[in-house]
């Protein structure tokens, strides 16, 4: 199978936006993946669009994928809409990947995008809640919150973790957010103003969940024989994981493990011919500031159960020695469903070409980073390693 790079990405500003479509949301994204092509970019080479989307809502199911392409000028390519919940954009990113090894297309555009704020809030709570078991879980009163929740409590009780070391992710994400221009939340918080905002779902408070999100990412992939012909710095593809684990959290063996995080870890790094220690930058599925704690044990980045004590040791500060969510994460930079795996990706993308937009969020000197999205309670996951 060929190898593959990544020789643009684009994202468009997170955040509330009523008077944009997804259409425009997408082209907005298409037209920043395009600048940053060094060579110049040309549509006519591309050969298909993978994008995430898990519904817009509700308004937009059938042919979005086509509905995107032709708007910004690809309208003859094969498209496909890819879900897979709050993952949709990293599996997207991957079957692109996939299409380019396997020789059936030179150069692959990889997409997400979603616009939630428009729908109202039970109808958000609606969409959000069939990405989990419909029949056992939603049609019995739970919400995601509350189910990240009860993985919190279980976290706290096995392993001493503290409401604390929740805030502490949401401080350090909003910190790094306040750098990043295409953040939804650019300011910063305070560690007590997060320990004490409101409960949403105990212990879950408002600064442990991430927002409702409008935005979109797009991402050039093409073999890494091609890539030259686009940039000098193309960032490869060195390998990627997915799994899937029991929808239902009350069917799986453990509760403060996403079994499927650990498992595509494995594939990931197999393919890559890497480790946990290997990795000097990641991009993890921060939904909830819980669910952070639990990517760094699950890929490898500390002992189990040893999340908090490692967060608290600064290691995972934009100055530590494994930076995680220097973007903000899901938690400030904003999470618009669909568009989540290939924003990462944008992220990364720059971080690795050492040409973040503000110097004060650029990592110096990594050369290898990884991404972690996840669909759902952890239904479903997708771990890439990029390296330059």
């Amino acid at each position: 199978m060929r190898k593959v790079a990544i020789v643009g990405a684009g994202q468009s500003r997170y955040g509330e936006f009523p008077d944009k479509s997804i259409k425009e949301l997408f082209l907005e994204a298409y037209q920043d993946m395009a600048k940053s092509v060094d060579r110049g970019y040309d549509p006519k080479r591309v050969g298909a669009a993978y994008i995430g989307n898990l519904g817009c809502g509700g308004f937009q199911l059938g042919n979005m994928s086509a509905l995107v392409s032709e708007y910004v000028g690809l309208p003859y390519v094969h498209a496909m809409r890819i879900e897979n919940a709050c993952a949709s954009g990293g599996y997207a990113l991957v079957t692109a990947a996939m299409d380019v090894m396997a020789g059936v297309h030179d150069v692959v555009l990889a997409g997400g995008v979603e616009k939630m704020t428009d729908v109202s809030g039970l109808k958000t709570k609606y969409w959000l809640g069939v990405s989990g078991d419909t029949e056992y879980e939603r049609l019995a009163g739970t919400t995601f919150s509350g189910l990240y929740a009860l993985i919190a409590q279980r976290h706290m009780h096995e392993f001493g973790t503290t409401r604390e070391h929740l805030s502490m992710v949401a401080v350090k994400n909003h910190k790094n957010g306040a750098q990043n221009p295409k953040a939804q939340f650019q300011r910063e918080t305070t560690l007590e103003k997060a320990m004490k905002a409101p409960m949403v779902a105990a212990p879950l408070n408002l600064f442990d969940c991430c927002s409702t999100t409008d935005g979109a990412s797009a991402v050039l992939v093409t073999s890494a024989e091609k890539a030259k012909e686009f940039t000098d710095t193309p960032i490869y593809i060195e390998g990627f994981g997915t799994a899937s684990d029991y929808l239902a959290i009350h069917d799986r063996v453990a509760t403060t493990t996403l079994e499927g995080t650990r498992r595509a870890a494995d594939q990931a790094y197999k393919m890559a011919g890497v480790g946990p220690k290997d990795i000097q930058i990641a991009e993890v599925h921060d939904c909830f500031t819980i669910a952070e704690l639990l990517a760094y044990e699950d890929l490898g980045f500390c002992e189990k159960g040893q999340a908090g004590p490692y967060l608290m040791e600064g290691h995972t500060q934009i100055t530590g020695d494994r930076p995680v969510n220097a973007s903000g994460g899901l938690k400030a930079k904003g999470h618009p469903i669909g568009s989540t795996g290939t924003g990462q990706a944008y992220e990364m993308f720059h971080q690795l070409r050492g040409d973040v937009q503000k110097p004060t969020r650029q990592v110096k000197g990594v050369e290898r980073g990884l991404l972690h999205n996840v669909g759902g309670s952890g239904g479903t996951v997708v771990v890439t390693v990029l390296a330059r």
